[in-house]
């Protein structure tokens, strides 16, 4: 049976269609004869009963240049879909909350993917704190002087915005280290009154990050990511180099504990990310990396997605 599908992304313009993993998504869908809406999500609007976007229906096709062919603009009532893919990037602020609670009115007679009052209630470097046995050791304050209490603890340790992603305002301080004043000075202006997550350092990242995609609740696959010599970060858009790679038992172990947690709460794709015996963070909002892992040898986890999907409708 052909679904209607609608995408919640950024502008299909600016997808680098070689590791975009909502590309996959849109591709594997449309192969399955299932048809596609894509809208920005600052196009929603609520009135009455009714949840809408502006957007257009969209044909994809793997041709870098030529990735989309977009039909009018038009708005729709998104109740009329089958199936959501909230798949805008964060960063995770009030707008993205907002958008959240507007999808929870339709969700699940339209299926969003993910469940929007999960992924509300899972910020990536928050929702690890529910499994404290698979994290490294890890602070979550405004609080300087804790900051530097744990620094001091841990001598080397990893400093990040709490609701930042893509590797963005990642610092990596020591003991002794004359800028942690001018970070946290930084953070505060950049960040207002957002938290900050220190974790200790972990030298294992230097072998690799390596993000796990699990769906709905089972590993699906993995790739490795390695920083470049320069840099302590592996997200690939700032440098980091994916690799294939093999899990480990301890890996595997860390997978059978959170995914039927995941699986409990409608999170169908998530991502997770493990450096040598710790869990780092856990991906529910926009995860990447299923091109990557389809490119060397892995399972298509794109189709497993629509699987989740089609058995859901």
């Amino acid at each position: 049976m052909a679904l209607k599908i609608a995408i919640q992304s950024d502008p299909i313009e600016l997808f680098d269609i070689s590791g975009d993993s909502t590309f996959a998504m849109m591709l594997a869908a449309q192969s399955r004869g299932h048809s596609l809406f894509i809208y920005h999500v600052k196009s929603l609007a609520y009135e009455g009963s009714t949840l809408s976007a502006e957007g257009h229906d969209v044909k994809v096709q793997d041709v870098k240049g030529a990735h989309f062919e977009l039909g009018a603009r038009r708005r729709i009532d998104l109740s009329s879909q089958d199936a959501i893919l909230m798949r805008q990037d964060p960063p995770f602020d009030m707008g993205y909350i907002t958008a959240t609670h507007l999808l929870d009115m339709i969700h699940p007679k339209t299926l969003v993917v993910n469940d929007p009052t999960e992924v509300r209630n899972a910020p990536e470097k928050l929702f690890i704190l529910k499994f404290p046995d698979l994290m490294p050791p890890t602070l979550i304050t405004r609080d300087v002087k804790e900051l530097e209490k744990f620094r001091q603890h841990h001598n080397d340790v990893i400093l990040k915005p709490l609701y930042g992603n893509g590797g963005s305002g990642v610092f990596r301080t020591h003991k002794g280290d004359q800028n942690f004043s001018s970070v946290l000075e930084m953070f505060a202006e950049l960040y207002g009154t957002e938290p900050f997550i220190a974790q200790q350092y972990l030298p294992d990242v230097r072998k690799g990050d390596k993000r796990i995609i699990l769906v709905d609740g089972k590993v699906a696959g993995a790739i490795n990511r390695i920083p470049a010599e320069t840099d302590n970060r592996s997200n690939m858009h700032v440098g980091g180099v994916a690799a294939p790679t093999t899990m480990t038992k301890r890996e595997h172990e860390i997978c059978e504990v959170i995914g039927p947690e995941l699986k409990k709460r409608g999170l169908i794709f998530t991502g997770i990310d493990v450096i040598g015996d710790y869990m780092t963070e856990i991906n529910v909002t926009s995860p990447t990396g299923i091109r990557q892992v389809k490119r060397f040898g892995g399972s298509d986890i794109a189709e497993l997605i629509m699987d989740a999907i089609e058995a859901k409708r």
